[in-house]
This record gives C-alpha cells, structure tokens and sequence, in this order.
C-alpha cells in the first residue's frame, strides 16, 4: 500500500543558502509536491518557518539546497509573508 502523504513533508530541514551566507541554516518547513501535466515536470513548494537567521541571510529569490532526512534539491525562496514565513518552490525531485 502506498502512503497517501508520500507528496508531502513536514519536519526540520537544512538550508545551504547559495547566493546569500556561507553558513547552513537549521529551519522547519511544510513542504508538498505536485506533478503538473503541462509542462510534464514534478513541483515541490512549501513554507520555511521564521526564522530570524534567514531573514538576515537570505532575500525573495534567493537559490537555496534544501536538505531533509530523506534527501536534498535546490529550490528557490521567494515572498514573505505576514506570519514571517518564506516561500520556497522548486522542479524535480522534492528533498523529500
């Protein structure tokens, strides 16, 4: 049987931030995934919990390698938005 929350992902993660610090950054984020029909591609999208380091860090369009327990991709963050949360987007295999 396969796990219906298999496009899903909730949990800690590592940020290497490419453009922005030379530090990785320990975040939380929800992330979820999607294959669009389309353009035949896999998206993977999500929130980053705040977190102040980030903020400092990186800005909207930023490329970032996201890394969980169960893997890592590059994506991209993007707006804020009013809870102090990043949103990150990325095509390929999700980090999770």
């Amino acid at each position: 049987m396969t796990d219906p929350r298999a496009d899903e992902y909730a949990g800690p993660a590592t940020l290497a931030p490419k453009e922005c610090c030379d530090t990785p950054l320990q975040v939380e984020v929800v992330l979820r995934s999607t294959f669009q029909p389309i353009d035949g591609r896999l998206h993977w999208y999500g929130r980053i919990a705040a977190n102040p380091a980030l903020d400092r860090a990186c800005t909207p369009g930023s490329t970032v390698s996201v890394t969980t327990p169960d893997g890592s991709a590059e994506g991209r963050i993007s707006d804020v938005d009013p809870w102090g949360r990043f949103r990150i987007t990325g095509l390929g295999r999700p980090p999770f």
